[in-house]
């Protein structure tokens, strides 16, 4: 087992590697444009896997993953060539969608918002059904 730091700067390090070479390595014109968004390394230092995300539609996204799987080999050579360790991780590339599920929050929170300001412009000048303290009161003891 490896430290943690360790880990963690190698995955660091996968990351930079592969985000600044990406489109050297893999020359193909139809690589969209993949941003590796995190990279996370086993603490044996065996197995990286890389998120990455892509700019445009889901078939853009389908044929930028066939590629990366396609030059996954090349694009582990050239990570062992830039870590200069004695065993280069294998790569895993898993799409990430975060920015498409924040996206869809934001769209979530901005619905409910205007759902509130639409309730809050009904409800103005709305007055209580029943008295003003509905609560009931014991009664006093000097009524008896």
């Amino acid at each position: 087992m490896a430290d943690p730091q360790r880990a963690r700067k190698i995955a660091e390090r996968i990351r930079d590697v592969l985000a600044e070479n990406l489109a050297a390595v893999v020359k193909d014109p139809d690589l969209g444009m993949v941003t590796i968004t995190d990279t996370r390394v086993t603490p044996d230092l065996q197995h990286a896997t890389v998120f990455w995300t892509v700019l445009g539609s889901d078939d853009q996204r389908e044929l930028s993953a066939e590629l990366l799987e396609k030059n996954r080999g090349r694009l582990r050579s050239m990570v062992g060539k830039a870590l200069g360790i004695r065993l280069t991780p294998s790569l895993e590339f898993v799409h990430d969608a975060l920015p498409e599920d924040a996206a869809h929050l934001q769209e979530v929170l901005r619905k409910a918002r205007e759902e509130d300001e639409r309730r809050a412009r009904e409800h103005e000048g709305a007055q209580y059904a029943g008295d003003e303290d509905p609560y009931k009161k014991p009664a006093d003891d000097s009524e008896e």
